[in-house]
């Protein structure tokens, strides 16, 4: 500390955290699909400022804790404030706790996560990451006030997809993200032109097209882990069928020497 700190990465940190503050003055006033918006303005500047930090090789501990705080603030309270006023508080106590669900899962998360960060998290996500569950919930406001004018009234479904969001986060389900992508290698023709897809797509209609990939983002982390947990069953029976049997044969071999 006594050396100073790097101005660029936590500068866009610091962004980050603002966004994240804005979204929670937003909901306040009853203004949710700004605060919705201003959840992914911060999702922009996570992902820059960690980007930043790896090209400009200034990464610190300081970085990665400021980090951490910010994206408690712009993705755990900043989303369980909106939802909360958007359609929790009709339920109550209920509706407080599932926020408060959410915002505690979000810091266990971030926590385990800068444990891990040098071991499993290097290589891919144990649990949904933060950004992601914001993102569900984020999108979720935009596409459901771009299709009805008022708020859903007392909605089950809303407050059980954030509960299972909050469970995802400390799940020890894998999840991919987009540090798996090595940006700095030549990549084929085919991956820019998806790209160029990408951005045509959700320039139609970004509402429905920002919640349909974020919701497919969970939906295929909840599929693969599933495939993965049958295949390692699967393999996991058959290995031990295999042990089982050529035990079974050793002790066959060893009662006919004794035979003889």
């Amino acid at each position: 500390m006594k050396r100073g700190v790097y101005i660029l990465p936590n500068g866009l940190t610091l962004c980050g955290m603002f966004f994240g503050f804005f979204s929670i003055l937003a909901s306040l006033n009853g203004d949710y699909v700004l605060a919705a918006w201003m959840i992914l303005v911060a999702n922009i500047f996570d992902g820059l400022d960690g980007w930043v930090a790896r090209l400009t090789n200034t990464a610190t501990r300081f970085g990665i804790e400021l980090d951490s705080l910010s994206d408690l603030v712009a993705f755990g309270v900043a989303p369980s404030i909106m939802m909360f006023n958007w359609v929790f508080h009709p339920f109550g106590r209920l509706g407080a706790a599932v926020a408060f669900l959410y915002v505690s899962c979000g810091a266990l998360r971030l926590a385990r996560y800068n444990v891990q960060m040098v071991s499993t998290e290097k290589k891919y996500f144990t649990g949904m990451p933060i950004p992601g569950a914001a993102t569900i919930l984020s999108t979720l406001v935009i596409f459901w006030h771009s299709q009805w004018d008022k708020a859903p009234a007392k909605n089950y479904g809303v407050l059980a997809l954030t509960a299972v969001l909050s469970i995802l986060m400390i799940s020890t389900l894998r999840f991919h993200g987009l540090k798996e992508l090595d940006m700095k290698s030549r990549k084929p023709f085919l991956f820019l032109v998806l790209m160029m897809v990408f951005l045509i797509v959700v320039f139609v209609h970004p509402p429905t097209v920002l919640f349909v990939f974020a919701f497919s983002y969970m939906l295929w982390g909840i599929v693969e882990n599933l495939y993965m947990f049958y295949k390692h069953r699967k393999y996991g029976t058959a290995s031990s069928e295999v042990l089982q049997q050529e035990s079974s044969d050793k002790r066959e071999i060893a009662k006919k020497k004794e035979v003889r």
